[in-house]
């Protein structure tokens, strides 16, 4: 079995990507993460999100990027261009997932390397992310992303409790965008 982890654009709509990016964004959020949804998470709300973020992508609105081991996904993060004609330069870095069987494995430095590649590709000088988990934090901190700061009672965990959020920024240029 290989276990190289290959980071890849979603470039169409198959079942087998929306399955594979379900289960992952079902496993997180059981695993407690605040990535935007509340307990119980079901197939059903996976899916709504997921076909919509994808039909996003197929608009050109945003990259969804894939992690993907052993021919399964493991992971996804989303380049969302700013909407703003006065943001021509900027893009959030959102919806980073790795499954739980996947992590501390370097599948989140490699999502975020290729979040980093594709927005510079893209013209995208500067870039925006928050997060609630402490471990994505030190990620971030790592791979050279500024803390602007955190705030309190920003979101809910799945299970109800009040949870605070890290922002961070990356300006990118020549020589900053991940390896």
């Amino acid at each position: 079995m290989n276990d190289a982890v290959r980071v890849r654009r979603l470039e169409s709509s198959g079942e087998r990507e929306i399955a594979g990016l379900c289960e992952v964004l079902i496993d997180c959020v059981e695993g407690g993460d605040s990535i935007g949804f509340m307990l119980p998470m079901t197939r059903a709300k996976a899916e709504e999100y997921w076909r919509s973020a994808v039909a996003s992508a197929m608009r050109g609105e945003r990259v969804i990027l894939l992690a993907e081991q052993a021919g399964e996904i493991v992971g996804t993060v989303s380049v969302v261009w700013a909407p703003m004609e006065n943001q021509p330069h900027r893009a959030d870095v959102a919806k980073m997932q790795v499954h739980r069987r996947a992590r501390r494995r370097g599948v989140g430095k490699l999502l975020l390397d290729a979040a980093e590649r594709v927005a510079f590709e893209a013209g995208r000088t500067v870039l925006v992310l928050d997060t609630a988990s402490a471990d994505a934090a030190r990620l971030y901190a790592r791979g050279g992303w500024q803390l602007c700061g955190v705030i309190p009672d920003y979101a809910l965990m799945p299970d109800g409790a009040f949870c605070q959020t890290t922002v961070f920024y990356k300006q990118l240029g020549l020589g900053d965008v991940g390896e």
